[in-house]
């Protein structure tokens, strides 16, 4: 068992990235304690948990890792999961000027924090497309228990290839429906086979990420952008369709109605080039 001790820059408020993470029911989230377990997997594809503790505050960040194997990776995934190599005060100071200034002073020090894996990423960000939130969390759960697996109490997501070899009613019977199996099994097909290489992504630019993947069926472009946002961490993207984003426009602008695409490009245009984080914001703002 090994444990590393990490500070960062303030401000970091670990506790918001807690309760965001226990809005998802399969994080392994202990509040009280202020950890959470994460899954991840070495460069072999072996599956093995880190945790990760809560030992300061916001304006003075410390955590505690602790795991069993892989000590000099996990602690670089964490980093890069938990964006510690990143400073929100940049971010701060560019929206204190600007017309969603009171947002961002009252969620001061939150991070946009990853997704585990780029595939469980990808898999959520399908399987979530046009649902209501608790079902979505709900047919994800029912997946991921069905065909992940589970190691030290932590759920990981199911392989691609294991995913490849599924019938669509194997999902079916899962609630999915007939188009979703297919997006899902599909999706997983092309990655099993090499036609689709996710960790290529990280060196490719946004809009180059965003014309290859809605080439496949039932990749469209929210789901690019959410892949972008939380499984890439690229600091820039503004998901203009998303009805959560639209309602918290209209509430903090007190609009009538929600705003039109053109409406919110012009509200939007002086949060470049921070626009994931007032996307991340805007969200907190109403959840």
């Amino acid at each position: 068992m090994w444990e590393e001790r990490i500070r960062i820059e303030p401000p970091y408020d670990f506790d918001r990235v807690l309760d965001r993470l226990s809005m998802d029911p399969l994080h392994h989230v202990r509040l009280e304690e202020r950890e959470v377990s994460i899954p991840l997997r070495n460069q072999n594809n072996d599956p093995f948990v880190v945790t990760v503790k809560g030992m300061g505050t916001k304006t003075a960040p410390e955590f505690l890792l602790s795991g069993k194997s892989d000590k000099d990776f996990a602690i670089k995934e964490t980093m890069r999961i938990f964006q510690w190599d990143f400073s929100l005060v940049d971010v701060q100071t560019h929206f204190r000027s600007t017309n969603i200034a009171e947002i961002f002073e009252a969620h001061d020090g939150t991070p946009i924090v990853l997704e585990f894996s780029l595939y469980g990423c990808l898999m959520k960000c399908i399987i979530h497309q046009q649902l209501n939130l608790k079902f979505a969390h709900t047919l994800t759960e029912r997946f991921v228990h069905t065909f992940g697996e589970k190691i030290d109490g932590v759920w990981f997501y199911p392989a691609p290839e294991k995913v490849a070899q599924l019938d669509y009613s194997d999902l079916r019977e899962l609630q999915f429906s007939g188009r979703k199996a297919e997006y899902v099994i599909d999706t997983s097909k092309l990655i099993a086979e090499g036609k689709i290489n996710l960790e290529e992504l990280q060196n490719m630019e946004d809009a180059a990420i965003l014309k290859e993947l809605v080439k496949i069926r039932g990749v469209g472009p929210w789901t690019v952008q959410n892949l972008l946002l939380f499984g890439l961490g690229r600091p820039n993207l503004f998901p203009f369709a998303d009805i959560g984003i639209q309602n918290a426009l209209k509430k903090h602008f007190q609009l009538e109605r929600k705003p039109t695409f053109e409406e919110m490009e012009i509200l939007s245009k002086e949060w470049s080039p921070y626009l994931s984080y007032a996307s991340l914001y805007l969200w907190r703002s109403i959840e």
